[in-house]
C-alpha cells in the first residue's frame, strides 16, 4: 500500500504564480491502483506492489511535464520538441519506472 507521505507528495494544492494563487486540479483516486490523474486523464498510477508507471495521456504540455517530474525517479526533459525521459527518447506511451 502506498504510504501517506507519498500520497501527500503527488498532491499539489496549491502553487503561487505572479502575485496570484492558482489551485491545482490534480486527483487522486484508489482503487486496486493509486491514480494520479490531470484534467481527467491519468497520468501515472501506483500498484498494489508500488510499481509506478507513468503517461503523458497525450499531453505534451508544461504543467503534465511539472506533475511528472514531481514523481520520485522521474526526470522529464524536451529538447526540439522530443520528450526524454530519464535521459532516454520518451514518446509518452506508458512506462514502468520502478518500485517506489
Amino acid at each position: 500500500m502506498v504510504d501517506l507521505k507519498l500520497k501527500l507528495s503527488l498532491i499539489k494544492k496549491e502553487k503561487l504564480r505572479g502575485n496570484g494563487l492558482v489551485k491545482k486540479k490534480v486527483h487522486l483516486d484508489y482503487g486496486n491502483v493509486w491514480k494520479l490523474k490531470l484534467h481527467g486523464n491519468t497520468i501515472a498510477t501506483i500498484d498494489e506492489m508500488n510499481m509506478l508507471s507513468i503517461s503523458n495521456a497525450g499531453w505534451e504540455s508544461n504543467t503534465t511535464k511539472e506533475r511528472l517530474n514531481g514523481l520520485p525517479n522521474v526526470r522529464i526533459n524536451q529538447k526540439k520538441f522530443q520528450w526524454y525521459l530519464n535521459g532516454n527518447e520518451w514518446n509518452g506511451e506508458w512506462t514502468r519506472i520502478g518500485t517506489i
